[in-house]
């Protein structure tokens, strides 16, 4: 296989990159002698204070550079690929796979089912570990990656088999025991899909995943999302309340458990289950800093507390605004307590908050992070929405101003005829979206 070449995108400005005149089009070579196969390689090997690189011109020269700088510092490159190498896609099939249940005709990028170790370490995904070599075990290890999150979903090797429909899932999970007596800490995810790997399977996993504490740090445990797109997809189930309770109750009873024998929770349940449930959510202690906030694991909890944190601060005023609010089904009930009580303090600012149905996913999607422009248009389009509509930044990817229907902020605007402000989901955030 050809040899991916490392082309550079841009230079920072006041870089070193930039003093020794290198370019865009410029392709990396090597750094000490050592060819560069990924990001990992790079970051690794450009932390050294001495450092010789090869650089090949677009005209074919190679310029020899050698370097002297500080331990840690950056050479101020940006490459056309993040990765300096290609993304792994999945290989699975998992029965609850979100991307399976999306309807044709979206972008491709949308499509693009990532397992890929290096984005677990820069980004945070989660991987299921079926498409790690021993190879990528070692670089992880050598390279001290920490934390990789992994997609666990059940320790029965065979029920892994059978949700992931990989003849190898189950095995993959050796990998755990691998990265735990290297040092690598990690943090585990449960897709709970009613039927299968709930109840007493649920039991076994987490005792199970008890083995490799402390370097797993955190297990989040979220419901299985279902869109009205599954057709030729394995019949699978939304959780009731009555079920919802359950899996609490299984939650709860194993957090007591590993915080008598470990000072840990461990064990975190979603958002979600505690609102099927129709249970309050827990306090901040609870989350013990929110390890798994990007779960949806104590998001509300965060939002309210530091709403209240800010809140405090302020004095209140005679100032006037009247302005809207759209958000998802999930979050609508604690967004309406919050501009509430915003109002207490300034009464001259009136804040409508519009909840959105998914119809483009299916109505069991309710988070807000799915909903679409179609859906935002439609259902907004007679309302009054005031001087600005505020929408959670969630709806958007990457700094990106495009959702998932490739309908963007600035059509909204033109379809809605009112400013929209992107809000940042935390309590201060929050707060002054509302009243400057």
């Amino acid at each position: 296989m050809k040899k991916k070449a490392h082309i550079i995108k841009e230079i920072e400005l006041g870089s070193i990159a930039e003093e020794l005149e290198l370019e865009p089009g410029d392709e990396l070579i090597s750094i000490n002698g050592t060819e560069i196969k990924d990001v990992l390689d790079y970051h690794y090997l450009v932390k050294d204070e001495e450092l010789t690189v090869l650089v090949k011109k677009p005209d074919g020269e190679e310029w020899e550079l050698d370097i002297e700088k500080e331990y840690d510092e950056d050479l101020g490159i940006v490459f056309e690929e993040g990765l300096m190498d290609e993304y792994r896609s999945c290989r699975n099939k998992c029965i609850f796979c979100f991307i399976d249940q999306m309807p044709p005709g979206m972008r491709d990028t949308l499509y693009f089912k990532d397992d890929d170790a290096r984005l677990s370490f820069l980004q945070g995904n989660y991987i299921t570990l079926t498409n790690m070599s021993d190879e990528e075990i070692n670089r992880i290890l050598f390279y001290k990656l920490s934390p990789i999150n992994i997609s666990v979903h059940t320790t029965n090797e065979e029920l892994r088999c059978k949700m992931l429909h990989n003849r190898f899932a189950g095995s993959a999970l050796d990998k755990i025991k691998k990265l735990k007596d290297g040092g690598i800490t990690m943090n585990g995810q449960i897709v709970l899909c009613k039927g299968w790997n709930d109840g007493e399977e649920l039991e076994r996993t987490i005792h199970d995943l008890a083995a490799f504490l402390p370097e797993m740090q955190s297990v989040s445990i979220v419901p299985v999302g279902l869109t009205k797109f599954r057709d030729g997809l394995e019949k699978l189930e939304g959780f009731s309340k009555e079920d919802s309770i359950s899996v609490l109750d299984i939650i709860h009873r194993w957090q007591n458990i590993f915080l008598t024998h470990y000072d840990t929770r461990f064990i975190y349940a979603s958002d979600e289950w505690y609102i099927k449930a129709e249970m309050p959510i827990p306090d901040a202690d609870s989350y013990e800093g929110y390890p798994q906030i990007e779960n949806g694991v104590g998001l509300i909890r965060s939002l309210q507390n530091e709403f209240e944190d800010y809140y405090v601060e302020l004095t209140g005023d005679d100032r006037s605004r009247q302005i809207s609010l759209a958000t998802g089904i999930l979050a609508a009930p604690y967004i309406k307590q919050l501009t509430t009580k915003v109002s207490q303090k300034y009464p001259n600012i009136k804040v409508e908050v519009f909840t959105i149905q998914n119809h483009y996913f299916g109505t069991d999607i309710t988070v807000a992070g799915l909903l679409t422009g179609g859906d935002l248009i439609a259902q907004l389009k007679e309302r009054a929405l005031g001087e600005c509509l505020l929408l959670p930044d969630v709806l958007l990817r990457n700094g990106e101003t495009i959702l998932l229907d490739d309908v963007t902020v600035s059509d909204m605007e033109n379809a809605l005829q009112t400013k929209i402000r992107i809000v940042q989901s935390d309590g201060k955030s929050f707060i002054d979206s509302i009243i400057m």
